[in-house]
């Protein structure tokens, strides 16, 4: 089994959106044989994109799996999003990857999303390697990219140990710097060792010397002798080189072109000769979740088995399918594992790999192996399987913050709880999902990182469980209060035939602090009104203050005391009480100067200096108040207090001023005061609405 761990590479694709991973996944699947045919993503026709919400859009929406086999180890490829929307899978799925490939395009340079998924690499202390491609397309630079990725990448130290022969239409091969071998491809991607061209001579010199400088470092003799002047040989440079990426030295940086099938197989090589395998990596740390200690477990098959789900599958059909790794330990093709997060034994019936849209069965699976279950009953994203006997519990990462709501209705009527039974599924499948029900404006709002990912989300519940809604703007949750003490008579007296109904009380109604709530005293002396009726009053007053006389709003933050009132011996009632409550809760906020209070968000929005200035005067027009600002790296991050109803569409309009780099995160914070002259045009609207 250690040796089969050897020959296992889990590699994540990571980078922007159309940086070519897909593409890149595509032609190392053709050229090893696992696919016939090379598919295209702009024909809809790749192995790891197939859902059509993915083909709609030309874009990965979920993370695809594939493995391919090259001389004779097995590398399995984890194709992650590059949107934004959905780059929480991304985060996810990187969870299970032993190292990185960062795609930049050769155009268009280092952009938001890769700079985002080298932080969760340092986060997860994940080796690098970045690959610059597109090198055919116009425009392409090799060196202008490593300059942009060198000052973008921080703290990933880079080292060419490629340089391209040609670019743009003219690029036709690569020179490897470790080798001194240069390849040249045709048309279908064969390769043929060349010369290396004359003109490239002086710069290959002087790129392999700085290579060698930066891959000395991994190892103390070897810098020592390479300070000295002596020649460092070849297959010294290969074992430093792995050494640098398995330790996170530095990260090398090779070029390609995807489409054209050019330096395919020198980054497959290196795949496997230099990226670490589940055998080079360190013991990982767990809890023990009896005691609370930290543990470890090392990546052996001699260890007990742990391993964490990282992804889930809804399928209407085939039921739940949980993604996990495997951390230590072996399992057959059947059996059972323990999981701690929920404190249950789960059972399996079969093992699956999953390759594209396909599920293969697999008879086993030791350290590194990426596999998948099939309708687990209690098991999640997130949750660590071990053996019952040795529990360890695992860290995952919380969800990405949702950044833009949307208010769902059925399009069906009736149709609410299948709502719920079937978003409950999609959000076991995307944790960057949130479903919640609102008390004050009755609605069911649907969150996520982006419009496109709720879209998409929608598009996916009408094909998977036939359940069809309508987005909506969400109404936002105003509350009332008052800002005046009053005393007032509520008093209910009716006469008809028979029993009439009698209550009267006083109340003193004043303002609390925000945040407060509701408070009640009885200060009832002389028993004006008898002890059975005073709770009826109370409730009278609560419900009455679920709305309130501006907009029908719940009235907050108010104290009542009740401290007189008549009854009547026959025709008094704790309905009769409770009238009158209600009627003295009306008329006292009606005198006490209510207002309008709006939810306050607490926002934190993430930019580059450049973007500053537009942040900060967009941020003023929707009515916020800036409470300061930090560096963060190379970034700024401005701290803000924002009106909810100023800030619905937020998440189009931060990516249209800064170009897609800034984001945000946003929670509430408060309620207060709406300003008199936007309340006043506010509420002849509220009201409006309420009434159509």
């Amino acid at each position: 089994m250690t040796e089969t761990m050897d020959k296992i590479r889990n590699i994540a694709l990571v980078g922007h959106g159309n940086s070519g991973k897909t593409s890149l996944a595509e032609v190392m699947l053709f050229d090893t044989g696992t696919i016939t045919r090379q598919g295209r993503v702009e024909d809809g026709n790749t192995a790891m994109d197939f859902e059509p919400e993915e083909l709609k859009r030309n874009i990965s929406i979920s993370s695809g799996f594939h493995q391919f086999n090259w001389k004779k180890n097995q590398v399995t490829l984890i194709d992650t999003p590059g949107d934004q929307n959905f780059f929480n899978d991304t985060k996810n799925c990187m969870m299970a990857a032993d190292a990185a490939l960062v795609l930049i395009d050769a155009v268009d340079g280092v952009k938001v999303q890769t700079e985002q998924a080298c932080t969760f690499a340092e986060d997860f202390m994940l080796p690098c390697a970045v690959v610059i491609n597109k090198m055919d397309r116009e425009r392409a630079d090799f060196f202008r990219t490593f300059q942009d990725a060198t000052s973008s990448l921080d703290p990933l130290r880079l080292v060419k140990i490629q340089i391209p022969i040609g670019a743009e239409s003219k690029f036709k091969g690569v020179v490897d710097l470790l080798s001194l071998k240069a390849f040249t491809y045709d048309s279908a991607g064969k390769a043929t060792a060349v010369e290396i061209p004359s003109d490239l001579q002086p710069v290959v010199s002087e790129e392999r010397e700085k290579m060698i400088e930066v891959l000395a470092e991994a190892d103390d003799t070897l810098l020592e002798r390479y300070l000295e002047g002596e020649t460092i040989s070849d297959e010294e440079l290969t074992v430093a080189l792995k050494q640098g990426i398995r330790s996170r030295l530095f990260a090398p940086v090779l070029c390609c072109s995807a489409t054209n099938n050019i330096g395919i197989d020198l980054l497959m090589d290196f795949l496997i000769n230099s990226i670490p395998s589940p055998a080079d990596k360190p013991a990982k740390t767990g809890i023990d979740p009896v005691v609370g200690n930290e543990i470890e477990r090392l990546p052996s098959p001699d260890s007990p088995f742990s391993g964490f789900v990282f992804k889930t599958v809804a399928d209407p059909y085939a039921g739940r399918l949980s993604l996990f790794k495997v951390v230590s330990g072996q399992l057959g093709s059947d059996g059972a594992f323990y999981n701690v997060n929920k404190k249950t034994k789960e059972r399996y019936n079969q093992l699956l790999t999953l390759a594209g849209k396909e599920q293969k069965p697999a008879k086993g699976a030791g350290p590194g192996s990426i596999v998948a279950v099939a309708k687990l009953k209690e098991t999640g994203t997130g949750d660590t399987l071990c053996d019952e006997a040795n529990k360890i519990q695992y860290d995952f990462p919380a969800p990405m913050p949702q950044l833009i709501t949307f208010a769902i209705t059925s399009k069906a009527t009736g149709d609410e709880d299948k709502i719920f039974i079937s978003m409950t599924k999609m959000i076991e499948e995307d944790p960057a999902l949130k479903l919640e029900r609102t008390v004050e404006t009755k609605e069911i709002l649907l969150s996520g990182r982006g419009q496109v990912h709720i879209e998409a989300t929608i598009e996916k519940l009408k094909r998977k469980f036939n359940v069809e809604v309508n987005l909506n703007t969400p109404k936002v949750p105003y509350r009332e209060t008052i800002k005046k003490k009053v005393r007032v008579q509520g008093k209910h007296k009716k006469q008809s035939g028979g029993h009439g109904q009698y209550g009267d009380c006083w109340i003193q109604m004043e303002p609390l602090p925000r945040s407060s709530g509701f408070e009640f005293v009885d200060a009832i002396v002389g028993g004006s009104i008898p002890r059975n009726y005073i709770p009826a009053v109370e409730k009278g007053i609560i419900e009455a203050s679920q709305k309130g006389v501006l907009a029908g709003y719940p009235c907050v933050d108010f104290r009542v005391t009740l401290d007189d009132g008549s009854y009547h011996d026959v025709d008094s009632s704790e309905m009769a009480f409770k009238i009158a409550g209600s009627l003295a809760f009306k008329k006292a906020v009606t005198d006490a100067k209510p207002v309008l209070l709006e939810p306050i968000l607490g926002v934190e929005v993430t930019t580059p200096d450049e973007y500053m200035g537009d942040i900060m005067g967009d941020l003023n027009s929707r009515r916020g108040r800036v409470l300061g600002m930090e560096a963060r790296g190379k970034y700024q991050v401005i701290k803000a207090q924002v009106p909810m109803s100023e800030f619905l569409s937020y998440a189009p309009d931060l990516t249209s001023m800064t170009g897609g780099r800034g984001m945000y995160t946003m929670e509430f914070s408060h309620y207060d005061e709406v300003p008199a002259q936007i309340a006043e045009k506010l509420i002849v609207e509220l009201n409006k609405n309420r009434e159509a």
